[in-house]
């Protein structure tokens, strides 16, 4: 057997993705008390609004490991997966494991409640309960997310393999069939360019406003 070695598992568009929620989200959570800041709160919400859609059609038309069926597994396979985890033949993932498919998917479902939820409280929208979803939405979603890091740290000491590296140069000690060819770099691109692009115009939009 081929002596494993640094290989791109991770595109670049799915690590883009994942800071750039990661960074919304926390942004978003820490301004939604306080009225000064709305705009910021209110623009961090459409970011992941908009970071959840394009992750659902990268879900299907990304790389090996982004696409939803490589780790969209039946309670069977999840239940196997989980008590491996506890036992001494522990098993490994090159991608996303079973328990860890539910996490993404459960954190899509959480985020567009958040997000939709947000707006239309926002906009004034008379829907009973809105605010209580709002809040149950981004409450449930930052548990998930602490358990989400809990298991990325604890993965990481079992398998000595450092995850948190892995989402930031997308690699991982794999064999040479495991890894992917592409690091769609222009998908990538285009996807920070129309971030950064929606924050420059919100910050210009809301800068006329005052002047």
């Amino acid at each position: 057997m081929a002596k494993p070695v640094r290989r791109l598992v991770w595109d670049l568009p799915t690590r883009i993705f994942h800071w750039t929620l990661a960074a919304s989200f926390i942004g978003a959570y820490l301004t939604g008390e306080d009225d000064h800041y709305a705009v910021l709160h209110v623009t961090c919400g459409f970011t992941i609004f908009g970071l959840i859609l394009f992750r659902i059609i990268w879900g299907f038309a990304g790389s090996r490991y982004a696409i939803f069926s490589s780790f969209m597994k039946g309670p069977k396979e999840i239940i196997r997966y989980l008590r491996s985890f506890v036992s001494s033949k522990k098993e490994r993932w090159v991608g996303h494991n079973p328990a860890g498919g539910i996490s993404i998917i459960s954190l899509l479902i959480l985020g567009l409640i958040s997000t939709i939820s947000g707006w239309l409280e926002y906009e004034g929208i008379n829907i009973p309960r809105i605010e209580q979803i709002h809040e149950w939405g981004s409450f449930t979603m930052l548990s998930l997310v602490i358990i989400h890091v809990i298991a990325v740290l604890v993965s990481s000491l079992l398998f000595k393999d450092n995850l948190i590296r892995s989402m930031f140069d997308g690699t991982k000690d794999i064999e040479e069939e495991q890894s992917i060819r592409h690091k769609y770099p222009i998908i990538g691109a285009l996807l920070f360019a129309l971030i950064l692009g929606f924050w420059f115009w919100t910050y210009r939009l809301n800068l006329t406003r005052y002047f």
